[in-house]
């Protein structure tokens, strides 16, 4: 079944379209959490609504949202599609519809396609931001990412592979949003960085709370004369505000600015690379005694360059062993 829903906007719209946003939703696994009044939430559920929000409170900006949700079957035997699309533009919802995602090999197929399809083209150089929303993307492997597909891998090669789909090879997203668990490490903001100026993710555990999406309900209000650092350390001010309010554990959200960051990766890339092959080469399972740190408790890693282009807001946790680690560097490392 697929479903489309046209708007009565006309090209001649007087609305004019200045920004664009991606929005991929990951829902194939378990994201129930509760919050600190013990309410219960489906956290992909709540990015889906709240993606919904800032489509409808843009009437400058066009909106992709694509909902990955798990494989379900009509009467035990017909699959049903896994995945639902929407598209907005000037707050309108344009198209939406049911289809089904990569079966194999997950390189946003559909996804890129139906951003090809739908998206508006425009003389004037448009704003672009991709959001993703889901469990920490694994570095390598990835296996069982997908419930409904255990043996489908999905990693941040997957995910930047399908990046590639969305821009020109001349183009860059002006900010990528990783609203997922440790995703400030060298290796994942070293690949999104070959395709956004400015990442925004967090080192540390969200607990499927997410980022908060209110800052982009009103671009035209919150991106000032196309300041996307600004807008980006305002966003991260936001989020971290909330998190801070609603966990008792660690809250950290880094602002990366993809060119300030290169002397510092350039420095540490093989070292955490021979990390990562490492771990690679530990077939079943990480041992226990390994374990995700702020880099800068690795002595390789305390170089004078770990602190160029980030803008850190951080929290320790209120318990436990590291509620006395008043700082963090931005960068998450694997340690022994």
């Amino acid at each position: 079944m697929v479903l489309r829903h046209e708007s009565k906007l006309s090209s001649g719209s007087e609305f004019e379209t200045k920004y664009s946003m991606i929005f991929v939703i990951h829902g194939d696994g378990d994201y129930l959490y509760h919050d600190t009044a013990d309410n219960e939430y489906i956290a992909d559920e709540e990015a889906l609504l709240n993606a919904k929000k800032v489509a409808m409170q843009n009437p400058n900006a066009e909106v992709f949202i694509f909902h990955q949700k798990p494989r379900n079957h009509f009467v035990f035997f017909f699959p049903l599609r896994d995945g639902e699309f929407y598209y907005y533009r000037n707050g309108q919802l344009l198209a939406n519809e049911l289809y089904w995602r990569d079966q194999e090999k997950s390189n946003l197929d559909f996804e890129v396609a139906a951003y090809q399809r739908f998206r508006k083209v425009t003389p004037n150089k448009l704003i672009n931001i991709f959001l993703y929303f889901g469990h920490e993307v694994p570095e390598f492997g990835g296996a069982g990412y997908d419930e409904s597909y255990s043996d489908r891998t999905f990693n941040i090669d997957d995910l930047t592979n399908g990046l590639k789909g969305f821009i020109s090879d001349s183009s860059k997203f002006d900010l990528t949003i990783l609203s997922t668990c440790f995703g400030g490490t060298p290796y994942t903001i070293r690949k999104l960085g070959s395709f956004s100026r400015i990442i925004i993710a967090s080192p540390a555990n969200l607990h499927l709370s997410y980022f908060d999406l209110k800052p982009l309900q009103q671009l035209n209000l919150n991106i000032k004369d196309g300041d996307i650092i600004s807008f980006a350390k305002y966003f991260a001010q936001q989020s971290f505000n909330k998190l801070s309010s609603n966990v008792q554990t660690e809250v950290s959200v880094v602002v990366y600015d993809a060119e300030k960051i290169q002397p510092f990766l350039k420095s540490v890339y093989g070292d955490y690379d021979s990390t990562l092959i490492s771990l690679k080469d530990m077939t079943y399972a990480i041992p226990a005694t390994i374990e995700h740190c702020d880099c800068a408790d690795i002595p390789t890693y305390q170089i004078s360059t770990i602190n160029n282009g980030v803008d850190v807001f951080y929290r320790p946790a209120r318990f436990g062993r590291s509620k006395n680690k008043l700082n963090h560097s931005g960068w998450e490392c694997w340690k022994y």
